[in-house]
């Protein structure tokens, strides 16, 4: 086995890192106190996503993202830019143990899908201006499927979208199409979008929910997958374009559980996407048995490692696990990271800043040991 030399890496992550207090202290005053501009503001956001560029260098890490330290929430802030999107503010919840919840937000198609201007250039291009020779630079986008599964049919205008099927999937293809192709004129080779609902329709009580607002569990996979393979379409040729499917990351707490065999098919199959971020990190997971769909040419990255807590995992389970995946696909289409982002949204994970940057290495350490490079 070897080390990649194209991303994802064997040793990779998922995109999101702990604010530090300086941030979200600016983020108070600009956003609550009104005591800062927008231009205060982002200077402060400069300051933390070099130190935090700089602390993904030193730890060993390939790729490199800002940290999604100039978003509240891993998707609002983006759709909210394109047109024809209107989201809200999720609400938190108290769950009956004390921890706190994400109730996920309304997400309305109110017109026609478009976009508007470029949503991640200017970011990507100070995230570009921060790194050394070798590094990779990585953004993450949420999955164009949110813009459907939060509301169904019900969630878009039957104005603007009599019919859904093609021209509401084909809008908003073209829209993420437009996106993707600027920030690659900008340099941009790696793009990631981060998706909740692939994994959620693996968990009984959303499929449910579903049902409910008019939909088949069964057949919304094959369809999510038709529907990003026309994103996959307009990708620019030489773009690693991957997926992360996410359960839920808010305060360590999660949103969904279940096996991935129900959605294993449609997504390691059907989708055309180079590469999947798969959160193992417990056995709300399932076992490895789905990676048997996966084709040839494609990558899995095996999200291993827990970032919800701070007790750090150990090389030999990480490479006993590996070992295991390998009995359902080839060792060489695998990779390593943590299971999902450290800080999702503004509030961040219940863990340290250390145990953060422990855990990362440990991903490094391992994948060395396992591919070499």
């Amino acid at each position: 086995m070897t080390a990649r030399t194209t991303p994802p890496f064997r040793a990779d992550h998922v995109g999101s890192f702990l604010r530090p207090a300086y941030l979200l202290e600016a983020r108070d005053a600009f956003f609550n106190k009104k005591t800062i501009n927008a231009e205060q503001l982002r200077a402060v956001e400069d300051r933390a996503i070099t130190e935090i560029v700089k602390f993904q260098q030193d730890v060993g890490l390939q790729s490199i993202t800002d940290g999604e330290f100039r978003r509240t929430y891993f998707h609002i802030d983006f759709l909210d830019q394109l047109g024809g999107v209107k989201t809200d503010i999720p609400v938190t919840i108290k769950r009956p143990d004390g921890t706190e919840e994400l109730a996920p937000p309304a997400i309305r198609v109110i017109d026609t899908v478009r976009h508007v201007k470029d949503i991640q250039l200017a970011d990507f291009n100070y995230l570009k201006s921060q790194l050394a020779p070798g590094m990779t630079p990585k953004v993450t986008i949420p999955s164009p499927t949110m813009l459907h599964f939060r509301g169904g049919r019900a969630g878009i205008s039957k104005q603007a979208y009599p019919e859904l099927d093609p021209v509401f999937y084909d809008d908003v293809a073209k829209a993420y199409g437009e996106e993707l192709k600027s920030l690659y004129a900008a340099g941009c080779r790696y793009v990631q979008m981060d998706d909740t609902n692939m994994a959620y329709l693996r968990d009984e009580k959303m499929r449910e929910a579903a049902r409910q607002r008019g939909d088949d569990p069964n057949e919304l996979p094959h369809r999510y997958a038709s529907f990003i393979n026309k994103v996959v379409a307009h990708k620019p040729e030489g773009m690693t374009l991957a997926m992360h499917l996410c359960r839920g990351n808010f305060k360590s707490t999660f949103a969904a559980q279940g096996n991935y065999e129900p959605v294993a098919e449609a997504l390691l199959s059907e989708m055309k996407l180079d590469a999947f971020f798969l959160e193992y990190d417990d056995d709300r997971s399932g076992d490895f048995r789905p990676l048997r769909y996966l084709s040839k040419g494609k990558i899995v990255v095996l999200g291993l490692v827990t970032t919800k807590f701070g007790q750090l995992e150990t090389k030999d389970d990480l490479k006993r696990r590996i070992d295991e995946a390998a009995q359902y696909t080839s060792l060489d289409q695998l990779c390593l990271s943590p299971q999902c982002g450290f800080s999702s949204t503004v509030h961040g994970n219940n863990i340290a800043v250390e145990d953060q940057r422990r855990k990362l290495a440990l991903v490094v350490e391992t994948a060395r040991e396992v591919w070499g490079g």
